[in-house]
């Protein structure tokens, strides 16, 4: 991309978010990255870039390029369709509910599973307890 269309199409302003857009592609790493080689050649750089991440809560967010895909997907507009937008509105519902069914069974699955590991510990336990030989006081 040369200047002249980097001048066409939004301005020389528009580097700056060419750059973050880069960056939220690559995850919070490569803002931690940045953040640091700006610390290591010209501190300012890297204080700016600190502050810029505090600031857009991009140092605390769980992921910058999940948050940017899923505003994406929830964002989509309408493809003009009434029929396919009823459609696909009703089909991402009844995902949405399999996936909340199917996480509920994996969680019945993992309370039984350690339901199951727990009574044979305590039945191994009761065992070894049986199989020691009784002591008396007389005994000692």
């Amino acid at each position: 991309m040369n200047l002249s269309s980097t001048a066409a199409s939004g301005g020389l302003l528009s580097w700056p978010r060419q750059a973050e857009a880069w960056l939220d592609a690559r995850g919070k790493f490569a803002w931690i990255a940045a953040m640091v080689l700006g610390f290591i050649f010209v501190w300012p750089v890297g204080l700016a870039l600190l502050a810029y991440m505090i600031w857009s809560k991009r140092m605390f967010s769980r992921s910058t390029c999940a948050t940017r895909a899923k505003q994406m997907f929830t964002s989509a507009k309408s493809s003009g369709n009434s029929a396919f937008d009823s459609y696909k509105a009703d089909t991402l519902r009844r995902l949405e509910d399999e996936q909340v069914a199917f996480e509920s069974f994996l969680q019945r699955l993992r309370e039984a599973k350690d339901k199951q590991e727990f009574d044979a510990f305590m039945d191994d336990r009761a065992k070894r307890r049986d199989d020691l030989p009784a002591t008396t006081p007389s005994d000692a």
